[in-house]
């Protein structure tokens, strides 16, 4: 028990400290990244190669005046940055980042909570992100606050629902809701991670995942484009970067869930080594350095995306969530389970390479249809004007 303890009581501090450094990182690797693709230089002058511009944004929002308005519900004004940013570490809790660590007193499991309900764990706190932007905008007793909260509450309630109906594919699939076993059933061969055998799955997870963290093309909540910067108008501070800190902190978990969900978590493509015992320490170390490029790779694709693509009007993102997301969502997994019916008690098909393929088929065959009708405007309302309706 004593082991136990304290072992659950490191992984908590490297994971959660892994997490806060990576954060600050991750907003010099934003500025640097945006900077190559608009060909500028970024952030170059605090420390080597501006290395230290993260720790320099610290010390100035740390010396800042606080503010507090007049008419603010001020324990609510107080808690919603709290609110934003301890789901996303919650969340993190149970995913597994490697291969157990072979210590003198036993195994360790390299994920801080190793829940046997993990993935449920994961769909109950993620859902409780929203309720730190709502307050925040409702607290602040200011309009503009407000309507920005209400925007954020309506898109993330659209998306949350289309993103919990895609991670039940994954469900399907693995047949157990343990994340531990999750990764394991993609261990037979690459083709069995999961973004094969459930490619449109990933694709809604994928899409709902940008609006959930509220990144471009869904940054309506914030809409840091506009004069009024929406639910976090009126803080200021370290108040104010606890909102930037939570929403790259939700980042990191998302991009941490599509490795684990989609893309074989720790599993090294290419060869069974890291597959079972015995554990060493290099297997360890090796699965942790994949798994950390995987979600590397993730934060890549979000910061590549906001730097790409505009902003949806507010009318086709709720259309894109309701009339789209959700009913694809909903369709798909009808026909993934009969597919797995039909292949798995059917025809007897145990899960291997020929199973993924088969799926792999399936999905290919319905993106087809799904994404011809997509980009010609017939389904996202508003998306391509009327010809007709021109004046």
């Amino acid at each position: 028990m004593t082991f136990f303890l304290l072992s659950s009581v490191i992984k908590i501090v490297a994971v959660f400290t892994a997490i806060m450094v990576g954060v600050a990182l991750l907003t010099l690797a934003e500025r640097r990244i945006c900077a190559w693709m608009q060909d500028r230089l970024g952030p170059n002058r605090v420390g080597p190669e501006g290395l230290l511009q993260p720790a320099a944004d610290g010390l100035k929002n740390l010396l800042k005046e606080e503010t507090l308005p007049a008419q603010a519900d001020r324990v609510l004004f107080l808690l919603a940055p709290a609110l934003s940013f301890i789901p996303a570490l919650l969340t993190i809790a149970v995913v597994p980042f490697g291969t157990p660590l072979p210590t003198p007193w036993g195994d360790v499991p390299l994920v801080v909570a190793d829940l046997p309900v993990g993935f449920l764990y994961i769909l109950a706190i993620g859902s409780l992100s929203v309720y730190g932007v709502v307050l925040a905008g409702w607290s602040s007793n200011n309009k503009y606050s407000l309507l920005g909260g209400l925007r954020s509450s309506a898109q993330m309630i659209s998306y949350e629902i289309a993103l919990g109906m895609s991670t039940v594919a994954v469900l399907l699939l693995a047949g157990n809701v343990t994340l531990a076993d999750v990764v394991a059933r993609q261990q037979h061969s690459m083709l069995t991670w999961n973004v094969f055998p459930l490619g449109l799955a990933y694709f809604i997870f994928t899409v709902a995942a940008f609006a959930e963290t509220n990144r471009l093309p869904f940054d309506l909540p914030e809409a840091e484009g506009e004069l009024i910067a929406g639910y976090h108008t009126e803080y200021s501070a370290m108040k104010f970067s606890m909102f930037y800190i939570a929403e790259y902190a939700n980042m990191v978990t998302a991009s941490a869930l599509m490795a684990t969900l989609f893309f074989g978590g720790w599993d090294i493509p290419f060869t069974h080594w890291d597959d079972g015992p015995p554990w060493t320490v290099w297997k360890s170390l090796a699965t942790v350095g994949v798994f950390a490029l995987k979600v590397c790779w993730f934060l890549f694709l979000y910061i590549w995306v906001r730097w790409t693509l505009p902003r949806f009007r507010y009318d086709q993102l709720m259309a894109l969530g309701w009339k789209v997301m959700l009913p694809l969502a909903l369709v798909y997994l009808a026909l993934l389970a009969t597919a797995l019916w039909v292949l798995h008690d059917r025809l007897g098909w145990a899960y291997d390479t020929r199973f993924a393929l088969a799926l792999l088929g399936l999905n290919m065959a319905l993106a087809v249809p799904l994404f011809f009708v997509l980009d010609r405007g017939h389904v996202i309302g508003g998306s391509v004007a009327d010809e007709g309706a021109r004046v």
